[in-house]
C-alpha cells in the first residue's frame, strides 16, 4: 500500500467518495436525506465521513439508479425489504437450525435455500421492472 492509498477499513471524506463513485457531492448529501442506511459520522462543521458500510450502501443505490434504472422510491424500497428480510434471517440463525416447521437443516442445505431464495428474489424484481 502507498502513502496515498488508504486501507480498505478508513473512513472517507465526501470528496473522496464523490470521486470514487463519480458523483457530485451534492448528489450524495442528497441521497443521505433519502436513505436511512447511509449515515455517515459528522464532525466539527458538519466535515462527513463516511465508514466502509457507508460506501457499500452507496455504490449499491449508485448501480440501481444509474445501471438497472430503479427510481428512489424503487430503491427505499428494495433497500427496506432487504432489510427486513436479513433481520429475518438473523432472527431465524440465533433461533437455532430449524425451519419454522421445526425440523432440522444442516448448514449445507441452509446455504443452498438460502441461495435458491435469493436467487428467485432476484428474478422477482427482474420480472416486477419487465412488467411494470
Amino acid at each position: 500500500m502507498t502513502k496515498t492509498e488508504k486501507s480498505p477499513t478508513a473512513f472517507r471524506t465526501i470528496s473522496e467518495v464523490a470521486g470514487d463513485l463519480d458523483l457530485p457531492q451534492h448528489v450524495l448529501r442528497f441521497w443521505e436525506s433519502k436513505f436511512p442506511q447511509v449515515h455517515p459520522l459528522k464532525r466539527g462543521g458538519g466535515r462527513r465521513y463516511y465508514r466502509p458500510e457507508d460506501i457499500a450502501i452507496l455504490k449499491r443505490i449508485r448501480v440501481l439508479l444509474h445501471d438497472e434504472g430503479y427510481t428512489i422510491r424503487g430503491v427505499q424500497k428494495l433497500l427496506r425489504d432487504e432489510s427486513s428480510s436479513s433481520d429475518g434471517a438473523a432472527q431465524a440463525e440465533t433461533a437455532g437450525s430449524h425451519d419454522s416447521s421445526g425440523v432440522q437443516i444442516d448448514s449445507g442445505a441452509r446455504e443452498v435455500l438460502t441461495a435458491a431464495i435469493n436467487e428467485l428474489e432476484d428474478m422477482k424484481r427482474l420480472l416486477q421492472r419487465t412488467v411494470g
